[in-house]
């Protein structure tokens, strides 16, 4: 059942992205913290990574941590949308539970994320532990990301808005009984 406009599938998509972002970096920031690590260390990497991307095709910007964070959180709000949207137009792709939500939630971060996190071995200089590491942390750190993504989107499609409660009371419909316009 469609719950609103593409823009408004779009925004929620982003916010549920975003909140992926700062959950998982909260995270990372907690567990680089507790082992020792500089906190900013993942903002550091992709930073390099995205500055030596961008180098090979003939633009020079400083990497660094402003950097880094600048495409980490640009990455979450993107694929956030992209879910947010697919999952509210795609009907075998609607969330009908938390659960789904999150399931799917992980497995869409965890597909689409293998190309830009094989950019890092592939930008930079890597021992194999240090590939292995930054796969092993990328994945882990994914599946917090999809989960936040797929339960703020489930519970979104869940949610009904005022405005449809009123009208629901007044007509005695529920809401599978109106069409996919609301």
């Amino acid at each position: 059942m469609n719950r609103g406009t593409i823009a408004s599938e779009i925004t929620w998509g982003m916010a549920a992205g975003l909140m992926g972002t700062v959950v998982m970096d909260l995270v990372i920031v907690g567990f680089f913290a507790a082992t020792g690590m500089p906190p900013g260390l993942i903002y550091s990497f992709i930073g390099g990574v995205a500055q030596q991307g961008l180098l090979r095709i003939g633009v020079a910007v400083p990497g660094g941590v402003p950097l880094g964070a600048l495409v980490h959180f640009l990455l979450g709000v993107v694929l956030g949308a992209v879910f947010g949207l697919a999952v509210s137009r795609i009907p075998r792709l609607r969330l009908g539970s938390v659960t789904k939500g999150a399931l799917l939630g992980v497995l869409y971060i965890e597909v689409v994320s293998q190309p830009i996190l094989a950019m890092a071995p592939l930008m930079m200089t890597m021992s194999t532990s240090d590939v292995l590491r930054w796969y092993v942390l990328s994945t882990s750190m994914h599946v917090i990301y999809g989960i936040v993504l797929g339960v703020v989107m489930a519970l979104r499609q869940r949610w009904k808005p005022p405005s449809l409660r009123v009208r629901q009371r007044q007509t005695g419909m529920n809401t599978e009984q109106r069409s996919d316009n609301i």
